[in-house]
């Protein structure tokens, strides 16, 4: 294979790679705004709804596509 043969599977794979890390930087950037929410939260005294936050993070990261396992098209490589 030579190198211009690989070039539209390089490019398409740096483009999803991409896409992946704005991904994955959007979701720390949600869960840590969420996290400062919550410590707002406690430090007025309003640990109920603290803990609903909690349970709240607890469910996105739980439902959330794991960026840090291999997507099934990198398993085939």
């Amino acid at each position: 294979m030579t190198a211009s043969e690989s070039m539209p599977s390089d490019s398409a794979d740096i483009a999803r790679l991409s896409r992946e890390l704005d991904e994955a930087e959007l979701y720390e950037q949600r869960l840590r705004t969420l996290i400062v929410s919550i410590r707002d939260e406690l430090a007025a005294g309003n640990t109920g709804r603290a803990l609903s936050m909690c349970n709240q993070a607890l469910n996105e990261i739980d439902s959330a596509t794991d960026v840090a396992a291999p997507s099934p098209r990198m398993k085939e490589a």
